[in-house]
């Protein structure tokens, strides 16, 4: 069976995962355009600054006369003026570009995560998905929009200011090509450093996140056991452990900053004495010098720019390289190449005739013991079948099992004459309706929770279902009726109510095979009695699963399915099991009468 999780690869040393941003950029290939084109036109703009500050300087001063300095002085704020625009202009498309870009990769990362099959979760944290998805796409936005267009106008600056130094003045260039060794070969050195230390501060930036999500989901067992100091001082451990590794990360950022911008400065300043003679000795002009010096300010800039944004390069390359595992996970549950369909269910038809044959099935985390064993057993349409067993016998994995939540190891699971390892699991889980024990309900409305069961179903058929379900007139007293907002996981509803909603949402969806995993087995007498009704006539006209501990509902079932060590080890109605079989007799004892008492 294919493993699920992550994959543990080895941690990059270079930029390369951020070429996985290309194919989020290629749609947007004409504002990816444009801002170049704003971009070369801004710096553009910007190099020809010193050229007319030389020329105010060199003729505009020198001739003495206001209207040449006036005009020159004109001449310099156009210049100014289109740069600003153009810088504008630069800026609203590289952000805009950002913004797309990370809202896609958020977008196709959840795409895949939500369809990945329990093994992934078994063994990746929720916080960890969660960190990826808010923490490292962040970073990401910083380096696919405003980044590139830093990195990318840094450079032209670069390389433009070094051109036009060359053209003021070839022997200060060379004194500035010597002296750029020693600015870049240390700024490789320390961004290489950095390069891990941001993957294995995100790293622990996602385990707080993974703890925190943990403790929040179980809050009241957590105050329950009045665990808050143990959880307290777990979390501060966590947060201490990326604190530390942020810290070493800020120190190298700092080394590396501070490293390159005095390199830069001690070879401007190096240069600009050279300069300085050469002015005495007419060599060059004044202006000339200062033309020189102001584009190489511009590659000071440009080159401590590249540096600075070299280090969020590092960091957004590592982001990008978890996200990257996150899109590239594949899940151990998928369609075949060529799936087998399911037969139409047509009005009246016997559909949900389901068959286990010869299965056995171990779940990953247990190889060595068999959940299911040579598990052989005919479910006819529209029968209603009880298991029972004692804990861990391998109830709840038939359900596992047909839901294709995981696969056996050898055996068929047959619905509707289909073994279901040949069909599309989205085709297979859209026949099954479950009611699990502990409902789940999602942070939206009433009216939108029942329309889980059938997303395109209308408000009058929602209604319907929800008085079906004896959910109705609970709903219609909430504060905003079917639009009331109930709570994360609904937490605003009692347990009978949450289970009237889970039953509800399974009679819209109305499908031809029913699993109730325990649905009655945590409420009280009456909520037990208005549930119990409501799953009557939700099990009416479809074959029915169930697993139960509850008397009515045994009692009711067409068979009951002894299962123990997860093999079938008796069969029949509720009277001939409690004479024939001591296991049934002793869990009816148990768990339908009066308990141990009884059992004695």
């Amino acid at each position: 069976m294919a493993d699920a999780s992550l994959p543990e690869r080895p941690k990059s040393k270079s930029v390369k995962p951020l070429a996985s941003l290309w194919p989020y950029l290629k749609p947007h290939r004409g504002v990816l355009a444009w801002a170049i084109v704003a971009l070369l036109l801004a710096s553009g703009s910007m190099l020809a600054l010193p050229v007319a500050l030389s020329k105010l300087v060199d003729k505009g001063m020198s001739a003495g006369s206001a209207e040449t300095v006036d005009i020159y002085f004109v001449a310099f704020l156009g210049v100014a003026v289109l740069f600003g625009a153009f810088a504008a202009m630069r800026f609203y498309l590289v952000t805009w570009l950002g913004e797309r870009v990370v809202a896609d990769i958020r977008a196709a990362t959840y795409r895949n995560v939500i369809r990945m099959d329990p093994q992934f979760f078994e063994v990746t944290r929720t916080g960890e998905v969660l960190s990826r998805l808010t923490t490292d796409t962040t970073l990401v936005q910083s380096i696919s929009g405003v980044g590139i267009s830093i990195a990318l106008r840094s450079t032209i600056n670069l390389f433009g200011s070094i051109v036009m130094m060359g053209v003021t003045s070839l022997k200060l260039l060379g004194l500035m090509l010597i002296a750029m060794p020693t600015v870049i070969i240390p700024v490789i050195s320390l961004g290489r450093k950095l390069r891990k230390l941001s993957r294995s501060s995100q790293d622990r930036i996602a385990d707080t996140s993974g703890l925190a999500g943990e403790t929040l989901n179980a809050i009241q067992t957590v105050q329950a056991f009045t665990l808050e100091a143990l959880n307290t001082r777990r979390y501060d451990q966590a947060v201490e452990a990326s604190f530390d590794v942020a810290v070493v990360r800020t120190r190298v950022r700092a080394w590396l900053t501070a490293l390159s911008t005095t390199l830069v400065v001690a070879a401007i300043t190096i240069v600009l004495w050279f300069g300085a003679h050469q002015v005495l000795s007419k060599e060059m002009s004044g202006g000339e010098l200062i033309q020189f010096l102001l584009f190489a300010v511009y590659a000071g800039v440009a080159a401590a720019s590249l540096s600075e944004m070299w280090s969020e390069v590092q960091r957004a390359a590592g982001a990008m390289e978890r996200l990257v595992e996150l899109q590239q996970a594949t899940p151990a549950i998928v369609a075949p190449a060529h799936p087998q369909p399911l037969p139409a269910v047509q009005p009246g038809a016997n559909a949900g005739h389901v068959r286990f044959e010869h299965v056995r099935f171990c779940y990953p985390s247990r190889p060595e013991s068999p959940a299911l064993d040579d598990f052989s057993l005919a479910i006819a349409p529209g029968e209603t079948v009880a298991f029972v067993g004692p804990s861990g016998a391998g109830k709840s994995t038939t359900f596992q099992l047909l839901l294709r939540f995981y696969d056996p190891q050898s055996g068929q699971m047959i619905l509707d004459d289909v073994d279901i390892a040949c069909a599309d699991p989205i085709a297979v889980r859209q026949r099954i309706g479950l009611v699990p024990q502990d409902t789940v309900l999602f942070g939206t409305s009433a009216r939108e929770n029942i329309r889980y069961g059938r997303p395109d179903a209308t408000d009058d058929e929602v209604e319907a279902a929800a008085r079906a379900a004896a959910a109705h007139d609970f709903i219609t007293v909430l504060p905003k009726g079917y639009e009331t907002f109930l709570g994360e996981r609904g937490t605003r509803l009692s347990g009978g109510q949450r289970q009237r909603i889970a039953i509800a949402r399974a009679i819209l969806k109305n499908p031809p095979l029913l699993l109730l995993d325990e649905a009655t087995s945590a409420l009280d007498a009456e909520s037990e009695r208005v549930v119990q009704e409501a799953l009557e006539r939700l099990m009416a006209t479809r074959t029915t699963i169930i697993i139960a501990h509850r008397l009515a509902t045994v009692l009711k079932a067409d068979r009951i399915i002894v299962i123990d060590h997860g093999r079938i080890i008796a069969s029949g109605r509720h009277e001939e099991l409690i004479a024939a079989n001591p296991l049934y007799a002793r869990l009816a004892a148990l768990q339908f009468t009066d308990g141990p008492a009884a059992a004695a």
